[in-house]
């Protein structure tokens, strides 16, 4: 095999200032003909050559496609490849690396957009979620999205409107509120700038082709004043980040509460509550009902708390235990057998129980509803609640959310639930 002696060697710059290199690259760059440099940066580079009045320089013109690649193939001697901040992070290093041998690349990597941004706003970065949508679709935008992470950093592209499209998903996901976004525009260079942007607004006209996107959590109040009468956003519940199942969604939620249809007064049980969405919603609802929550997870019965206050509600009992051990201090009497009851979050024998402790006490009218995801308890269930004289029915949910990307739209489908409902017959 021959051996290759010469050096691809590249070069991450966070400013066109020739000065402004490690000295050692200064001279690197003094020694070497041969440089490529991407289009956006040749005008500003090329004066460079000027340091070496005794060595013209020939330089290459790049666009990090196929060409560059075997432009380099080409080259007899060592060359430079000129690239933004760390080449092997989210740059041209991976494909490099995809082409020639380790032994003919040499990197040397400047401050990524991501550091020297996060570095003007003053705010740790060791957290962040980094996310580029540079020459990719958003999947993976949307993806880390839905995880709500403190910080996220987003690489864009100028060419396919990627600003317009991470205002889009903001907004399409009810995260607008969530986040502060700052754009940052040519970080490192000359006429670098920084600035906050309401994504409520159009975005500005006088955008720099060269800009990341920076989200950080905006610390929020909440106000039941503005909340709509129903169907709240999932937003608006507050529950853990790495735990969503705590939260039944909206489009769930919102056929829930319909089919329990609600009376004036009486008592409800949300059972497996998780933060409480379900029957807090349901008591915003019907102010005058009773709200028993209980949910056995540790942490559930804060969430409960909190987001009671934040839809203005107060439920008649929080229990974060065991649904046996509610059942083994509460003393049965008519008051506390519920009229509406839901169960969620819990295994087929737990239901089971419950529909046995409870629905006997029920009176006609009142109402069972268990979302379901496991299709095999669905018979045995629906079974335990025809012996208890309730009049049953199925419904599948399955919902799909527009969510913008470069080509326009796709459509995301959510979860498919089951609900099965039960009401008292006799």
């Amino acid at each position: 095999m021959t051996e290759i002696n010469r050096k691809i060697n590249v070069i991450g710059i966070n400013s066109f200032k020739f000065e402004e290199l490690p000295l050692k690259l200064q001279n690197l760059f003094l020694k070497t003909v041969n440089i490529a440099v991407p289009n956006s940066y040749f005008e500003k580079i090329k004066p460079w050559s000027v340091n070496n009045l005794d060595q013209k320089k020939l330089f290459f013109a790049s666009q990090s496609n196929n060409e560059l690649i075997n432009w380099l193939r080409s080259q007899k001697t060592d060359v430079i490849l000129i690239s933004r901040g760390d080449p092997l992070w989210f740059g041209i290093g991976r494909i490099l690396l995809e082409n020639f041998s380790k032994d003919e690349l040499n990197f040397y990597p400047s401050n990524t957009c991501i550091q020297l941004a996060f570095s003007k706003l003053k705010i740790p970065w060791q957290d962040t979620i980094n996310v580029s949508i540079h020459g990719r679709d958003s999947t993976k935008l949307v993806e880390t999205l839905k995880t709500k992470p403190s910080n996220l950093a987003i690489i864009t592209d100028s060419q396919n409107k990627s600003l317009e499209i991470i205002q889009k998903n903001l907004s399409e996901l009810n995260l607008i509120d969530f986040y502060d976004f700052w754009l940052c525009e040519e970080i490192g260079f000359e006429n670098e700038k920084i600035r906050k942007l309401n994504l409520k607004e159009s975005l500005p006209t006088d955008i720099s082709s060269l800009n990341i996107a920076v989200l950080t959590k905006t610390k929020q109040s909440y106000s039941n004043d503005n909340l709509p009468l129903f169907g709240i956003s999932d937003s608006i519940f507050k529950t853990f980040e790495d735990r969503p199942n705590l939260l039944t969604k909206r489009e769930v939620r919102i056929q829930i509460l319909a089919d329990l249809e609600l009376p004036n007064v009486g008592v409800i049980w949300d059972i497996g509550a998780g933060c409480g969405s379900i029957g807090l919603e349901a008591l915003k609802l019907r102010p005058n009902l009773e709200l028993f929550c209980i949910d056995k997870r540790i942490g559930s019965k804060a969430l409960i708390l909190e987001n009671s206050k934040r839809l203005g509600v107060k439920p008649k009992f929080i229990f974060e235990e065991d649904i046996n051990d509610t059942f083994n201090k509460i003393n049965f009497s008519s008051n506390v057998i519920p009229n509406r009851l839901v169960i969620g979050g819990c295994n087929k024998k737990t239901k089971l129980l419950i529909i046995n402790k409870l629905g006997q006490g029920m009176k006609i009218g009142d109402i069972i509803i268990m979302p379901i995801i496991d299709i095999q308890s669905i018979e045995k269930l629906r079974g335990e609640l025809e012996n208890k004289n309730f009049k049953t029915n199925l419904n599948l949910i399955q919902t799909y959310k527009s969510l913008s990307i470069a080509e326009g739209m796709r459509l995301e489908p959510n979860n498919p639930v089951f609900l099965l409902k039960g009401k008292k017959i006799n």
